[in-house]
């Protein structure tokens, strides 16, 4: 049996253009793991197995996929503990997991570049997080460049009580802010530039896809940093010092559920 973690994200920024003639829109983001993690379990199995979360849908697809390019099967169980439908990856994560522990199973496992292209066929973020660091990710979010970001400092990240997500698709099916992509864009690249210590990320545009007035009360708490996750409902504040971090943790306890966390670098 092979085992390993499968670590949320959050969007340090997300600029989003136009629709494209195939029906994505074009993105920049900055896509950052975060220390709360799933955990996968994956053995080899005659038949294909999902256990643990009844709700998946992707780790089996993903599995599915997998075993039709290599003729094996596989039981998977999941540990969840990521928030479902929060703007924080965590299905996608699960996915990546089990493909890349699935693949290790394997007397000749796919090449890095084949399970990538795998997890695109999935959904846009699984590729992300079969790499290891933070990573720029452009075109509809598959194609990833690695980021020297710092890694020094707290998150503080709230589910709002109350809010339900809508689908991704649907958010950005609803996203007309389009226009003006490429001086959004080009704002972000160069602020990034810029980035040497952890409260330059500050300068980072605000998410185009979702805001929340939590953001408002993490800035107030003393985040140097707020903003919504992907299309949310999740939002994040960071912080500098770990106790200004608690401090706010425990003031926004009754807006929803609250995390105390870190930046990760893999799993």
């Amino acid at each position: 049996m092979k085992r390993a973690s499968a670590s949320a994200k959050i969007n340090l920024a997300l600029v989003v253009g136009p629709q494209r003639d195939d029906g994505y829109h074009e993105i920049v983001t900055v896509l950052q793991r975060i220390d709360l993690s799933d955990r996968i379990e994956i053995e080899n199995a005659d038949e294909l197995r999902v256990d643990g979360f009844a709700a998946d849908t992707l780790v089996r697809r993903a599995l599915e996929l997998l075993a039709a390019q290599t003729g094996a099967c596989w039981r998977a169980r999941i540990e969840k503990r990521i928030p479902v439908a929060a703007g924080l990856g965590g299905g996608s994560s699960d996915a990546a997991a089990a493909l890349a522990l699935a693949n290790e199973t394997l007397p000749q496992p796919l090449a890095g570049d084949r399970l990538h292209s795998l997890a695109a066929e999935l959904g846009a973020d699984i590729p992300f997080f079969l790499t290891d660091g933070p990573q720029l990710a452009t075109g509809i979010g598959t194609d990833l460049e690695p980021l020297d970001l710092p890694q020094d400092f707290w998150i503080v990240l709230v589910l709002p009580h109350g809010e339900r997500k809508r689908s991704t698709a649907d958010v950005y099916g609803t996203f007309d802010g389009g226009a003006g992509f490429a001086e959004r864009r080009d704002t972000l690249l160069a602020a990034l530039g810029a980035v040497r210590h952890p409260v330059d990320l500050a300068a980072l545009p605000s998410n185009d896809l979702a805001t929340s007035p939590l953001r408002d009360e993490l800035r107030a708490a003393g985040a140097f940093r707020a903003d919504v996750s992907g299309a949310g409902p999740a939002v994040y504040g960071l912080f500098v010092q770990e106790r200004d971090a608690k401090d706010a943790a425990h003031r926004l306890r009754t807006r929803g559920r609250v995390w105390l966390t870190a930046p990760a670098w893999y799993g």
